[in-house]
């Protein structure tokens, strides 16, 4: 390990491994500090998707899924063994809260977005194929549209952008811990804690992409940089026997009508997510009986033959802005405040999806190129590709 840096990045997550492989990529020194191992928090517990975010057409997330839908297409060529096309199935009931007309617009647009060409184009099922959707019900059923999105291996997927960073010079101290850091007029001491011993390297610019607990860390640094009023909400996962095997399933909660995903996994069944409100320490994250069983319940109303046994589960922790209402309509976007314009030392990441990692590492690299010295770029992130280990 050296003793000084050109950036240091506290979070082995997806977004700060893409931020280390972007730095590196960019000819300038890069050290990620990760407390446990990487992608150990949210990055292992999302719903393994790789996505344009179909739903957030309906909060007007233009721009986001557009972004989305880009890097979706270029993981799909970067990554071929972690990312992968999958079909994605959305039935229609008559209680169906978004009517077969707002679903094909909502669907055309999200083909145009994407290109419109043959690979990513929706289609309508007909209805001698219904019996053969994974034991769908098609009591009452009106229509089934397909469209195609893809997933992923969210833990291995982390791991390979790391690898590709390391590649390029990038080092990773883990296990770690931030302990703090002090910013300087020109450089930022950080101190890592590991099994009890500490040490101070220094950085050009800290970037803190511990997901949630991204506000905790800040609250180390001195001067306490500005941060995001956000809130943690909680996902909750579970995994069921026997895989479907046509695709994912994007239904529609009976009770509240928010979006469920129901989707293959290693051979299983995988259901989520929920929504709930989290207000401890991101550490004691976990499911709980109540989403569990709403879980269970939204998949034994579509798919009422298949076992609703548990084999799994697990909770992740998404980072939101604060707002008043349900976070099911909160926005995605991602904010990175900094302790100033123009040239900052440090920079925080709010919020983020698992798809749009590679873009948001590109505007960390925009804002903090002028608090950097001039280096020869080695890579362009765009076209490196991921294996799988």
């Amino acid at each position: 390990m050296e003793q000084s840096y050109d950036v240091i990045v506290v979070g082995g997550g997806i977004h700060g491994v893409g931020v280390a492989q972007a730095v590196a990529a960019d000819g300038y020194s890069v050290l990620v500090i990760e407390q446990t191992s990487l992608a150990a928090g949210t990055s292992s517990k999302s719903s393994k998707l790789i996505h344009g975010g179909l739903r957030y057409l309906e909060s007007g997330e233009f721009s986001l899924v557009r972004e989305s839908l880009r890097e979706r297409e270029l993981l799909l060529k970067l990554a071929p063994d972690l990312v992968r096309r999958s079909d994605f199935y959305i039935p229609v009931y008559p209680a169906t809260k978004r009517r077969p007309g707002l679903l094909r617009a909502g669907l055309w647009a999200y083909s145009l977005m994407a290109g419109v060409r043959k690979e990513v184009r929706h289609q309508k099922v007909p209805k001698a194929e219904w019996e053969s959707l994974d034991g769908l019900t098609t009591k009452s059923l009106q229509a089934v549209f397909k469209y195609p999105d893809a997933q992923t291996d969210d833990r291995a997927l982390t791991a390979a952008v790391m690898r590709s960073a390391e590649a390029m010079g990038a080092e990773l101290v883990c296990p770690a811990k931030f302990a703090k850091a002090v910013v300087a007029k020109d450089e930022v001491e950080t101190t890592i804690d590991s099994g009890g011993t500490e040490w101070t390297v220094s950085c050009q610019v800290l970037v803190n992409a511990a997901g949630p607990w991204a506000s905790r860390v800040a609250e180390r640094i001195s001067p306490k940089p500005p941060i995001v009023n956000v809130e943690l909400v909680q996902g909750t996962h579970v995994e069921l026997p026997g895989e479907v095997t046509r695709g994912c399933y994007y239904v529609e909660s009976p009770t509240d009508q928010r979006a469920v995903f129901v989707m293959p996994w290693k051979g299983r069944t995988m259901l989520g997510t929920t929504e709930l409100p989290f207000d401890r320490h991101p550490s004691e994250s976990t499911p709980t009986e109540e989403e569990v069983r709403y879980l269970l319940e939204v998949y034994a109303h579509y798919f009422p033959n298949r076992s609703i046994e548990i084999v799994d589960k697990w909770a992740g922790l998404r980072v939101l802005p604060a707002a008043k209402g349900t976070a099911f309509r909160r926005s995605r976007e991602t904010q990175l405040p900094a302790d100033r314009e123009g040239s900052p030392r440090v920079i925080s990441i709010f919020g983020g999806k698992l798809t749009g990692y590679r873009a948001t590492a590109q505007k960390v690299m925009k804002k903090i190129h002028r608090s950097l010295p001039i280096k020869k770029p080695i890579a362009d992130t765009r076209k490196l590709t991921l294996t799988a280990e």
